[in-house]
């Protein structure tokens, strides 16, 4: 298992703009996305994205069958997308909480597209291609908005809006005495 640091919102990698991918199914690229798994699931995220392990290139992995952060979400099938374009197949936008593992211990109410299609590429360089809506799209949203150099805090239109999970959620931050926290992160 390779878990690597995340990096914390602050750190100028952060705020870079990824590079595209220009060589797939290699040894590096494999890597990388076996270290964003291991990295999101030691964690308990639903996403990550290169540049916040320091790596600035255009690779996000998310997807999970349920999440203890996220109870009511439904499933998102775990993918690799690399190099990827977005569209909003609506102009329909909904507010909702989201956490990032770069922002870890908030969340925030942010605005996105409840719809949309993407298009990118596996490790492997075969074509993704869907159209999805709801938590999917917030989460592919959230996670490509990394590629762009944008946290999420930074889409809130009302500080109002952003606070500390615990105080937020105080009922997901209860838990037995040495479990996890598992409330801090997208």
């Amino acid at each position: 298992m390779a878990v690597r640091e995340v990096l914390k919102m602050g750190d100028p990698r952060l705020y870079r703009i990824a590079e595209p991918v220009k060589a797939f199914a290699t040894a590096d690229l494999y890597e990388l996305v076996t270290d964003l798994f291991d990295t999101m699931r030691a964690h308990q995220g639903v996403g990550i994205a290169a540049p916040q392990i320091g790596v600035n290139l255009q690779v996000v992995i998310f997807g999970f069958q349920r999440n203890s952060r996220y109870p009511e979400a439904p499933p998102v099938p775990e993918t690799v997308l690399i190099n990827p374009v977005l569209t909003p197949l609506s102009p329909e936008r909904e507010e909702d909480w989201e956490g990032c593992l770069s922002v870890p211990g908030l969340r925030g109410r942010v605005i996105r597209h409840t719809a949309l299609h993407y298009t990118g590429f596996d490790v492997e360089g075969r074509l993704i291609d869907r159209s999805v809506e709801g938590f999917h799209a917030r989460v592919v949203q959230h996670e490509c908005d990394h590629l762009n150099g944008i946290l999420y805090p930074l889409r809130i239109d009302d500080l109002h809006k952003l606070g500390y999970t615990e105080v937020l959620f105080p009922d997901y931050t209860r838990r037995p005495q040495g479990e996890a926290d598992t409330t801090s992160g997208q």
